[in-house]
């Protein structure tokens, strides 16, 4: 404990810009490797991390311990090592640099493909769940789809809703209906992959081959897959080895923007203008409507009867007709 407390007072002890360096140098090493546990993560890459750095222990744990014949043969092992790393991990090195020698400068461009990308694909999933019409869509995210898919036919072309729903229709002369589609860099990459399937046992049985693709693919990488069941016609999202079922149009779109963190923006109601007080006041110029008059009540005319002869005088009372009665039947 004197020990540390000595080398906190030494660092201190130097002047302000030296210590200043020093905090910033430490900061950058630190931001750079978070940075690179966030490429790796969900990857193999990382499971391949894992396995170095506990080799690196092991080295260190029999160097300690005395124990030589591990000790040589590990440090034999690690004469290699940065030939080793750049074998293992090429694909992560080339796509660290090239996300590093382009995000900060495509940054807002890519944020609006995505968002492009997202809204055609929620509206292909849809109609797709509309009709009962299977259907597979994975977003590449930052681990590189190569090495875990079986390559299909290269599109390169637009997110569209008509694009994507035309490649998953059922046909004999489609025969990319029954693969999946992958989106790169929101563009339609590939038509037609065949994914890996998941082999956890724990899923449900009633659940097919298309999602068990759509959660082998995202338990091997941090892609995102768009999964359209043609039994139920039911939407569902894989990420990360889960998976969530039974989706809507909008908590399809907001799980979508959620994972790629897409700023959206959203639009502001303008206020409706403040209706004027009747204040029951009336102005001097203003004419006040003209009253209307009652019309005199018309008299009642009583209809005439079809033995009245002449005109018949509209002042004259009513003449009730008699009511014969049965003792006066036959008088004549």
């Amino acid at each position: 404990m004197s020990d540390l407390v000595e080398l906190v007072s030494a660092f201190f002890a130097q002047s302000p810009v030296r210590v200043t360096l020093d905090v910033l140098d430490v900061l950058v090493v630190a931001f750079l490797i978070y940075r690179v546990l966030l490429l790796v993560r969900g990857t193999r890459a990382m499971q391949m991390a894992i396995g170095l750095g506990l080799v690196f222990v092991v080295y260190h744990a029999s160097r300690q311990l005395g124990l030589y014949t591990l000790y040589t043969l590990l440090n034999a092992f690690l004469t290699y090592i940065v030939l080793l790393v750049v074998v293992l991990f090429q694909n992560d090195i080339r796509r660290v640099l090239t996300r590093v020698g382009t995000q900060p400068f495509l940054r807002g461009a890519r944020h609006q493909r995505e968002l492009q990308a997202v809204e055609e694909v929620v509206k292909a999933a849809v109609a797709l769940a509309h009709k009962r019409i299977g259907g597979l869509i994975v977003f590449e995210r930052d681990a590189l789809l190569d090495e875990f898919i079986q390559m299909g036919t290269v599109l390169d072309a637009s997110v569209t809703k008509e694009l994507l729903y035309s490649l998953f229709v059922p046909s004999h002369e489609n025969p990319m209906h029954d693969g999946a589609v992958i989106i790169r860099e929101g563009r339609v990459w590939q038509g037609g992959v065949f994914l890996p399937l998941t082999g956890s046992p724990k899923l449900d049985r009633s659940l097919g081959t298309r999602h068990r693709a759509a959660i082998g693919i995202s338990e091997e990488t941090d892609a995102v897959v768009v999964v359209v069941s043609e039994e139920r016609g039911a939407i569902g999202i894989c990420f990360n080895g889960n998976m969530v079922r039974d989706l809507d149009a909008g908590s399809l779109r907001q799980a979508l923007l959620g994972l790629f963190q897409v700023p959206v923006k959203k639009k502001v109601a303008k206020p409706e203008p403040k209706r004027r007080e009747e204040t029951g006041r009336v102005s001097q110029t203003s004419v006040p409507p003209p009253r209307l008059s009652t019309p005199p009540a018309m008299p009642r005319v009583a209809a005439a009867s079809s033995t009245t002869e002449g005109p018949v005088d509209p002042l004259a009372a009513p003449t009730e007709k008699p009511i014969a009665r049965d003792g006066d039947a036959g008088a004549s």
